[in-house]
């Protein structure tokens, strides 16, 4: 019975890596794309999360690999050397595989019909799924992608992912979408399918510049001191934060944010 049982969610999986691909496959490059080389462990480390994490290159064009995190080993137990996409996406529970799927879709759609095209280059994508780690057991993963380059057509080419484990903020995947604004963009938090992200919640570089000293335990006078504005401006800030986010106070919030990779 147990055989039985893996068989069929391996083959839930295959067929909606599939439907994945398809869903790639409507803005893949038509030719590959070189870009300057640059330190990505310097760019990993300014935007990842508290966490054990590992990351990877995907050229769109042929959904090969590069630049791959030797910690995907310790995560996954899938060597660096010989791991491909599928192998990756072979890790995601199947119950989060339709998720996955329609989250890639609705982003999409959210940058042509909401922010434009024109401007994903200054946005990082995030949402969580459940993976199967080394020792077989499911654990919660936060997904962040950040595009590195474009073809002619403005076509993804490149794209920086990261997988961050966030078991120690909870278990439970919120099946929400976030994206990231970047360059002065706003942010955009609490995307759901359900609603085709129109019940988003929208946050000013300002406020996330806030919430990220929240975070790290400012006080309302020390953030006024280092964004040049007053304590009482904080104050309200952060009284209009914990409205749009719907947080009962602060310690929500920080979870919030941090399960959908805001900080």
């Amino acid at each position: 019975m147990l055989y039985l049982l893996q068989t069929t969610n391996l083959e839930k999986n295959l067929n909606s890596i599939e439907k994945l691909h398809e869903v790639w496959s409507v803005s893949r490059p038509t030719h590959l794309i070189t870009f300057d080389q640059i330190n990505f462990d310097d760019l990993v480390n300014s935007i990842i999360s508290s966490g054990p994490f590992y990351y990877y290159i995907i050229d769109f064009f042929d959904l090969s690999l590069s630049n791959i995190s030797s910690n995907i080993y310790n995560i996954h137990g899938l060597k660096p050397e010989t791991v491909a996409l599928n192998h990756i996406l072979e890790t995601i529970h199947p119950d989060d595989m339709e998720f996955v799927i329609k989250a890639e879709a609705l982003i999409t759609k959210f940058f042509q019909e909401i922010i434009g095209k024109d401007k994903i280059l200054n946005y990082k994508m995030n949402y969580s799924f459940r993976s199967k780690g080394k020792n077989g057991e499911y654990m919660l993963l936060n997904h962040q992608a950040l595009l590195l380059s474009l073809d002619e057509h403005g076509n993804s080419a490149k794209s920086l992912n990261i997988h961050t484990q966030i078991d120690h903020l909870s278990n439970h995947n919120t099946y929400k979408i976030s994206l990231i604004g970047l360059n002065g963009e706003p942010s955009y938090m609490n995307l759901s399918l359900d609603d085709d992200g129109k019940n988003k919640i929208e946050f000013s570089k300002r406020e996330i510049d806030i919430i990220r000293l929240i975070s790290d335990g400012e006080s309302n006078e020390q953030i006024g001191h280092k964004l040049a504005i007053s304590p009482l401006t904080v104050k309200k800030h952060r009284s209009n934060i914990l409205d749009k986010s719907e947080c009962i106070n602060t310690a929500q919030l920080i979870k919030n944010c941090m399960q959908q990779g805001i900080i």
